[in-house]
């Protein structure tokens, strides 16, 4: 059995954008957000990382697969890590984020639905009439999809 490789601690911002699985750019981002600490730097000016920081932008990235929003974050990770905080603070905010995903996919069906229709509605043959078109093009369209919202 082969001995694990040390880990090596600080490492350089490529090393923890793939140890993260969040690319460099975003690593910057994060960063220029405060969603990360200040990093250490080099007497050359490179960023160092630590393990823990690596963990946070791991965090980061799972937060963003399940779509929380950046101020969402932010307030996430504050409570990850304050070790005294009540979980119910945690869970009001996921509460809220389900919440607001229900309300987009049901939007998300409604226009699927309105497109599905229109689509049983095309010939889609060669004759140049097109319900699609004429709906898209219709006076007042764009009105009521505001006054939908």
């Amino acid at each position: 059995m082969r001995a694990r490789a040390a880990a090596h601690w600080p490492v350089a911002i490529g090393v923890a954008a793939a140890r993260s699985g969040v690319s460099a750019r975003m690593v910057r981002h994060y960063e220029s957000l405060g969603l990360l600490p200040q990093v250490a730097r080099t007497d050359s000016g490179y960023r160092q990382y630590t393990e823990a920081d690596v963990h946070t932008l791991r965090f980061i990235r799972r937060a963003r697969e399940l779509g929380f929003s950046m101020q969402e974050i932010a307030a996430l990770l504050g409570l990850w890590q304050d070790r005294g905080r009540a979980s119910s603070q945690v869970k009001e905010i996921a509460q809220r984020h389900a919440q607001e995903l229900q309300r987009r996919i049901a939007a998300l069906q409604d226009m699927r639905r309105s497109l599905q229709a229109l689509v049983d509605c095309c010939h889609g043959d060669e004759r140049p009439e097109c319900p699609i078109l004429d709906e898209l093009a219709a006076p007042g369209a764009a009105a009521q999809e505001g006054s939908a919202g």
